[in-house]
């Protein structure tokens, strides 16, 4: 079958889960600059919505059999793109709400607490490269790269519940690390907002 002669329906969709180079390009280049405005409504951002799109293909081109199941490419697609752009805006406002609380409230203190949420993050991303192997991959991959557990899960070959067992685990450690340590608890109060990007 001929990439060039079909339209991107299921018989394109066929070709890509057999690993159709062709298929894919053409299935790519017929989407990627509408998903790419798409996502840009939600960012304001054209670079990073191209980024987000671009992770999108990425991992269909990876886990090809991830749309086996799907009855409709384009709205996968689209509430694909959507959701990344969503979690993506949720986290830049989650950031940029909190500095802009510390720089309301200006004061010779203010780049000391910066500082300090700074260290902050150090101690967290510190004790992150602690955990065991596996646990440390399954959580980055959530935090970090914002994995659902279904696509971790086809990432690294492991079922869900094993995933969601390791990220259970990590949070485990992680939050009695500054639950347990005195000094630790007093400062992550302080810095609830960007700590709950982690440890929530």
């Amino acid at each position: 079958m001929d990439a060039a002669k079909i339209e991107t329906g299921r018989d394109l969709i066929s070709l890509i889960e057999r690993g159709h180079s062709a298929a894919f390009t053409r299935f790519y280049t017929s989407y990627f600059q509408k998903l790419i405005l798409a996502s840009d409504k939600y960012i304001s951002d054209i670079h990073t919505a191209e980024e987000i799109v671009q992770d999108i293909f990425l991992k269909i081109w990876e886990f090809p059999d991830s749309l086996t199941e799907v009855k409709c490419v384009k709205s996968y697609l689209y509430r694909s793109i959507i959701n990344a752009s969503i979690n993506f805006a949720n986290r830049q406002k989650n950031l940029e709400q909190h500095h802009l609380k510390l720089a309301a409230e200006f004061s010779d203190g203010y780049f000391t607490d910066l500082d300090e949420e700074n260290e902050m993050i150090i101690i967290l991303r510190d004790e992150i490269e602690k955990l065991p192997a596996q646990c440390k991959k399954v959580f980055k991959l959530s935090r970090f790269d914002n994995f659902k557990y279904r696509e971790i899960a086809l990432e690294l070959s492991i079922s869900e519940k094993t995933v969601e067992n390791h990220i259970g685990n990590a949070l485990k450690t992680l939050r009695s690390k500054f639950i347990d340590d005195p000094a630790l608890n007093r400062k992550a109060k302080s810095y609830l907002t960007v700590m709950a990007l982690y440890l929530y």
